[in-house]
């Protein structure tokens, strides 16, 4: 079952947590790729200096941002990647949830291929370990990328679904690759399942 716009219209810390355990689908010519997430960060707009839209930025590239919640915002960093936000809150309102990893649940074989460009039984331990255990690498291995931005997750293409019931603890901690954003890098606002193999940062 996928979420209404109010399950996306909410506090952003809330929001954050409640992905936990939630499932990214992308379905893309006629290939379905998923994955539980496991790990994610929030990021709440003008007062966070950790964020892209601090002290009110406006650029073509936030225009998600700002836009209204359950849309996808994915940007590119380094000239090589990209990473995908989940909208928050309300249109005008800046804040938005970094998926930054996911457990495979379906496609896997497929996330191979897009990741390393070789079979799953060809994958090493470290390769395996890797293929969606970060915010690009899930980016890459569900072939989430520029085209995906702004995309409404209500749709049928990028969406979140529910799971079933499953009972974990929710680690929180700082956020990853934000040492210049002063006290607000010491914020516990990244949020992630204990004891998942596929978390990024321990």
């Amino acid at each position: 079952m996928k979420f209404s716009r109010e399950f996306y219209s909410r506090d952003t810390i809330v929001l954050a947590k409640e992905l936990l355990g939630k499932v990214l689908v992308h379905e893309v010519d006629g290939i379905k790729t998923s994955g539980k997430i496991v790990e994610v960060e929030a990021y709440r707009g003008i007062k966070d200096k950790g964020a892209h839209a601090y002290g009110g930025r406006k650029t073509a590239r936030l225009e998600a941002l700002y836009g209204e919640a359950g849309h996808a915002y994915v940007y590119f960093i380094y000239g090589l990647y990209y990473c995908m936000n989940v909208v928050a809150m309300q249109e005008g309102i800046p804040e938005g949830v970094l998926i930054r990893a996911i457990e495979p649940v379906e496609g896997i074989e497929v996330m191979s291929e897009r990741r390393f460009k070789k079979p799953l039984n060809k994958l090493s331990k470290y390769q395996l370990k890797n293929l969606t255990n970060g915010p690009s690498k899930l980016c890459s291995a569900m072939d989430i990328a520029r085209s995906q931005n702004l995309m409404d997750l209500l749709g049928n293409e990028l969406y979140i679904e529910d799971a079933e019931n499953e009972d974990f603890e929710i680690v929180e901690a700082k956020r990853v690759g934000i040492d210049y954003a002063e006290e607000a890098k010491d914020y516990l606002w990244r949020f992630y399942i204990k004891g998942n193999n596929n978390v990024s940062v321990k």
